[in-house]
C-alpha cells in the first residue's frame, strides 16, 4: 500500500466516517480535525485560529486584521502582508503535503486535492448523497428535527464549496475536480468503502 487517498465530501453524506473506515481496512493514518493541531504545532499558529478559520473563508478586512495580531508564525518575508485566513490556509498546506510525504493515508477535506495534485500516488474522491439521506443521517447524528438537518447540509456545504474554490483552481464537488465521484445512499457507508477499497486496489495495481 503506498497510495495517498484524499476524500472531499458533502455534509451529511458519512465522508468523514467512510475516511475512517478506509483507512482502517487498509492499515493506514487517518487524518481530519488532526490535521490542525499539526499545522499549529508546526506553524506556530494557536490550534484556536486554525479551528476558526477551518474550511470556512473570510473576506472581512478587519476581522484578518484583528486576528492577524494573534497570529505569531507565518510572520517571516513574504507572509507578512498576507491576511491571516491565507496564512492559515498556507499552514494547512504544508501540514497536508507533510504528511502525504511520510507514507499513505487518508485525509478528509481541506483541499487536500488541490495541495497534492502533483503527486502522483495519489487517488481523489469525493462523496455526496441524495438530500433524504443526508437529513436523515444529520438527524440522527446531532439529534435535530429535519429542518434544522437541511439548514445545517445547506450552510455548511455552501462554506465547503466557497472555501474550496476560492482556494484551488478547481471547482468543489464537480466530476473532473476528482478520480471519483460516489453518491453514499446509493451503497450505503460499507458499500462505499468496499467500492474506494476496490478501486485504490485496482490503481495501485495499474502504478506496477
Amino acid at each position: 500500500m503506498n497510495t495517498v487517498i484524499t476524500i472531499g465530501r458533502q455534509f451529511g453524506s458519512a465522508g468523514r466516517e467512510i475516511g475512517e473506515q478506509v483507512a482502517k481496512e487498509f492499515g493506514i493514518k487517518y487524518y481530519d480535525k488532526e490535521l490542525l493541531s499539526r499545522a499549529a504545532k508546526e506553524s506556530g499558529f494557536c490550534e484556536e485560529i486554525l479551528e476558526n478559520h477551518d474550511e470556512r473563508p473570510t473576506s472581512s478586512f478587519l476581522y484578518n486584521l484583528v486576528m492577524d495580531t494573534y497570529s505569531f508564525g507565518y510572520n517571516a518575508s513574504h507572509y507578512v502582508d498576507m491576511p491571516i485566513s491565507h496564512k492559515v490556509f498556507l499552514a494547512q498546506l504544508d501540514a497536508i503535503k507533510k504528511v502525504a510525504s511520510e507514507g499513505p493515508c487518508v485525509i478528509v477535506g481541506r483541499c487536500a486535492d488541490y495541495a497534492l495534485q502533483d503527486m502522483k500516488n495519489c487517488v481523489h474522491i469525493f462523496i455526496y448523497g441524495n438530500e433524504d439521506a443526508k437529513t436523515q443521517f444529520v438527524m440522527k447524528k446531532y439529534n435535530v428535527d429535519a429542518a434544522k438537518a437541511k439548514d445545517m447540509c445547506n450552510k455548511k456545504d455552501k462554506q465547503r464549496q466557497s472555501y474550496y474554490n476560492y482556494y484551488s483552481s478547481k471547482k468543489w464537488g464537480r466530476a473532473d475536480s476528482y478520480d471519483l465521484c460516489i453518491n453514499s445512499s446509493v451503497l450505503g457507508q460499507e458499500g462505499t468503502v468496499r467500492l474506494i477499497k476496490q478501486y485504490v486496489e485496482d490503481f495501485e495495481a495499474r502504478q506496477k
